[in-house]
């Protein structure tokens, strides 16, 4: 994958997260590495939505956070991207935004349960970062971010959002809108009278590997982006 089609993927991404309501204004952002160069990402610009990222106002941050190129504004949370990218070579992309049902389950301080295929996804583990409501706006704090995600896919950031990662940007954007539905559907099981019996370990462990491997997440982000698209009135 050259530079180019990194950045279309995440213009991609924007779209389809814009879709799918995880925009809450300007305010979310996402990232991918620099194909051949991990150690610099490319990064949605500050005050533009994720339906409105192209590829002159795309971002160019190094691993301190530093603006280094491109043509928009830096997120002032730069460092959630920036501090997981140090600890996680594993990472190729992560997603900051601030879905209504993950900050509402974040606010009870629940854990994620197992009783949806999406929530499914998250079985590994769904750690929490408590340290703050507050903006992460600087290298402490995110490298806090990174800490309380750890080796998983995702973190609640309490009261405040989350964070998800990829080793693509396929997949950390379908883990973004699989989080928001597990979160969405677990609130909605307990409004209606509370949590069921729930499944086997090995019958939960079975279906988090069918969801979770690479092919998934391509065929879904494919899927998205072509609805994306159609909605706009325009091919890929």
């Amino acid at each position: 994958m050259d530079a180019e089609i990194a950045k279309q993927k995440l213009i991609d991404s924007g779209l389809i997260l814009d879709a799918e309501d995880q925009g809450d204004l300007t305010r979310g952002h996402i990232s991918i590495r620099v194909p051949g160069d991990p150690t610099h990402f490319f990064m949605k610009p500050h005050s533009f939505g994720f339906d409105e990222i192209t590829m002159d106002n795309i971002v160019i941050c190094n691993m301190e956070g530093e603006k280094v190129g491109g043509g928009g504004r830096r997120h002032s949370e730069v460092f959630i991207h920036s501090e997981i990218f140090k600890v996680r070579p594993d990472v190729n992309s992560v997603i900051h935004t601030h879905p209504t049902h993950a900050v509402a389950l974040s606010a009870t301080g629940q854990e994620l349960h197992p009783i949806s295929q999406p929530a499914v996804a998250f079985a590994d583990g769904l750690p929490y970062y408590r340290d703050t409501i507050n903006l992460i706006r600087s290298q402490f704090m995110g490298a806090g971010v990174a800490k309380a995600l750890g080796s998983h896919k995702a973190v609640l950031m309490r009261n405040h959002g989350v964070a998800v990662v990829g080793a693509t940007i396929e997949e950390s954007t379908i883990l973004a809108i699989m989080l928001e539905n597990a979160c969405q559907i677990q609130l909605a099981a307990q409004a209606a009278g509370g949590i069921g019996e729930k499944f086997s370990k090995e019958d939960i462990n079975t279906l988090h590997f069918n969801i979770t491997r690479a092919e998934q997440y391509t065929i879904n982000f494919e899927y998205l982006k072509r609805k994306a698209y159609r909605a706009l009135g325009r091919t890929s």
